[in-house]
């Protein structure tokens, strides 16, 4: 039964096809899509029928179908994993805020995300522990995303519990093209790419990007961003290879969360106070990252190998003032976190099918190294000027993970994949200056993984995962002279799920999901870092759904509920702060309506507790995006986006913590908030050549 190219549904053998095979050297390839008589949906926007994956919140995501929906912000794009929410608490040089299965991942702890194979997160991050900052992102260069969800596959390793995208570019471009983008807020966008054959089995591409914003700020945010991807790939039988140079830069002014009861007062410092208006206007920052990567693959008969290395050459400054006048009420509490490294890694793996006895089998075995040499810094400052060193440590971590998985099919309608993965981590600390003590200290895991796939039985399969995942910590508190928190923290996690296509048109997945961690990565006031607190326990339900009732109709639901809370008993209370409870997102698409194509999105964050005791919580949000688009001919297109459609007053951050504004005589414990943008247009030209 085929739907005009938007869903194809195969009920026969399938293996994978070549551009599934594509991201060579991305560790979540999955040589278990690779085996045979399984049941596939394959098409435009996703590559998540039944039969093609290990577990029900596992999928992938088509380029096709980043195109249809706007993303106010490059690490959007992650906002296409079902259950996963992105905002901002800060300017948007800065990493994002994410939100999944009731974790605030803060800026990425326990959400690991890769972009052609290398990593975004960074352990022992001056702002916090496995910062993930994706505004390097180029959307239009994005092939596919794979997402996983639990810590049930042995490929993935560290800040990988809750989750991990890995995020593919492609290796070259349909044509062509530029695109210019204006929008309000000072907005302007400007992008060229393009690629060409060099020669027999030799592809080059390449993209420039400049960006400008200054958004609804009273203070204008200034942000400039210049970005350029370039790489150079080949095959030649059964080998292919890719050498990708990626350079980004930024710097901005930030707003940063105010309290509430400054908003309410509608006065400060003598002058009226908005939404939108900013306590400290020299707050901001800078960023740079430079990376350089290799990857190589080959396919043979029965035998995949991948290989592909790393290096990274990163750098932030940012000044933040979150409490305002509580610590030094004469000049201010700004502090600069800067984060100087370089990232060094490598990874392999090799992949071969077999026979276990009478049974088909599939064996995979591979390996990662990674290494971050990094100097950060934590510095008293006012108006961005050292006032005094608060803390500056050289850290050099090193992590060290093998993992082996063998699948089974027992039967038919019976499959098992059973797993192991042992990591290591190595942290070293040289402190220079400031409070702190230099420390070495060195930590082993071992992680089993197990799934179990049932079916398929009337278009539909059943799914049971359990596994160990973990996180690690921040270097600069596992080597502590006092009170060291532990370098690797397990986590358990366990899922039943449901996958069916039993409705013509329909694709839908319901899993039931728990994860224990032993130590809770807690927000403390963002004031330098997470800090390793609690134990804590989730458990929570998704619902996901892709419908296509129409050849020309695109229809997604996807509904998430968690109950998250710390396992031990303490008088505060026992809920996480920041843990939403609920979270939805519904999309229509319509495609190809002569020269018309349109979506309209529907995104709800809920509430969560502020505190423990579950006094205070967050107000939840619910916006609306629209994009309208329409070609002109086969080269010219032009895009109308609209965020926050109904303009909305909703908030895109929350907290609960002391500070203490000039004028005050003791600090306030408040509220503060972000708010989401108003409604924003923007306007798109892009021509193709």
């Amino acid at each position: 039964m085929a739907l005009a190219g938007l869903l194809l549904i195969h009920s026969a053998s399938w293996a994978a096809s070549p551009e599934a095979a594509s991201a060579v050297g991305d560790p979540a390839d999955s040589p278990d899509q690779k085996r045979l008589e399984t049941v596939q949906i394959q098409g435009r926007h996703y590559d998540n029928g039944v039969g093609s994956s290990d577990a029900a919140s596992q999928g992938s995501i088509r380029a096709e179908l980043l195109k249809s929906r706007p993303a106010l912000r490059p690490g959007e794009v992650l906002e296409f994993v079902p259950g996963l929410m992105v905002t901002q608490h800060s300017g948007d040089g800065k990493a994002n805020q994410y939100f999944l299965r009731g974790f605030n991942l803060d800026h990425g702890t326990d959400f690991a995300t890769s972009v052609n194979g290398m990593p975004v997160n960074m352990p022992s991050h001056a702002h916090g522990q496995g910062y993930s900052d994706l505004n390097f992102l180029i959307p239009e260069l994005v092939d596919h995303i794979d997402y996983r969800k639990g810590p049930y596959f042995a490929p993935n390793g560290d800040f990988a519990a809750a989750g991990s995208a890995d995020i593919a570019y492609q290796r070259r471009l349909d044509a062509p093209f530029v695109s210019v983008t204006l929008g309000e807020g000072a907005y302007r966008r400007g992008l060229v790419a393009g690629s060409t054959e060099l020669g027999p089995g030799l592809q080059w591409m390449g993209a420039a990007e400049l960006m400008g914003n200054d958004g609804p700020w009273a203070l204008p945010e200034g942000l400039h961003r210049r970005n350029l991807v370039t790489s150079l790939s080949g095959n030649s039988g059964t080998d292919r290879w890719t050498v990708s140079l990626m350079d980004y830069h930024a710097h901005w002014q930030s707003t940063d969360q105010v309290p509430e009861r400054l908003i309410k007062a509608g006065t400060f410092d003598g002058r009226p106070f908005g939404r939108f208006d900013a306590v400290d206007p020299s707050d901001g920052g800078n960023t740079r990252r430079t990376s350089l990567s290799a990857s190589w693959s080959r396919d043979e008969e029965g035998r995949q190998s991948r290989l592909a290395a790393y290096a990274i050459d990163y750098q932030l400054a940012l000044f933040s003032n979150f409490t305002y006048a509580m610590e030094r009420p004469d000049e201010g509490d700004q502090s600069a976190q800067q984060d100087h490294r370089k990232v060094f890694g490598l990874s392999g793996s090799q992949a071969v099918e077999h026979a276990l006895g009478n049974w088909p089998a599939r064996t995979e075995v591979g390996f990662t190294v990674r290494q971050d040499r990094a100097r950060l810094g934590l510095f008293q400052t006012a108006e961005r000027a050292i006032t005094a060193v608060a803390r500056e440590d050289c850290i050099r971590e090193t992590m060290l993970g093998v993992y082996g998985q063998t699948s089974i099919e027992w039967a038919p309608w019976v499959r098992t994949v059973l797993g192991v993965r042992a990591d290591q981590g190595q942290f070293r600390v040289t402190h220079l200056s400031g409070e702190g003590n230099s420390g070495s200290e060195r930590q082993t895991l071992a992680s089993p993984k197990l799934s179990v796939v049932l079916g398929p039985w009337a278009r539909t399969e059943l799914f049971l995962n359990a596994g160990r995942g973990f996180h690690s910590n921040d270097a600069r508190g596992v080597t502590s002279a006092s009170d060291p928190a532990p370098g690797l923290v397990k986590a358990k996690g366990y899922e039943a799920g449901l996958r069916t296509e039993w409705v013509p048109g329909l694709q839908s997945s319901i899993a039931l999901w728990k994860l224990d961690f032993d130590s809770e990565l807690v927000y403390v006031g963002d004031a330098g870092a997470t800090e390793a607190n609690r134990p804590s326990r989730r458990r929570g339900i998704e619902w996901n759904n892709r419908y296509v009732p129409l050849p020309w109709l695109l229809i997604d639901a996807d509904f998430a509920w968690t109950h998250a809370r710390f396992a031990d008993n303490d008088p505060v209370g026992n809920r996480i702060p920041n843990a939403v409870d609920k979270v939805a997102t519904m999309g229509v698409s319509v495609k190809d309506l002569g020269p018309w194509s349109a979506s309209v999105n529907w995104r709800y964050l809920g509430s969560g507790a502020l505190v423990e005791d579950n006094s205070v919580r967050s107000h939840s949000a619910f916006t609306t995006n629209l994009r309208i688009s329409r070609r002109f001919g086969d080269k010219t297109e032009l895009t109308l986006d609209v965020f926050n459609l109904a303009d909305r007053k909703v908030n895109d951050v929350e907290y609960f913590y002391e500070s203490q504004l000039p004028g005050e005589t003791a600090p306030v414990a408040d509220r503060h908030v972000h708010p989401a943008e108003p409604r924003t247009l923007r306007l798109t030209l892009r021509r193709s050549f």
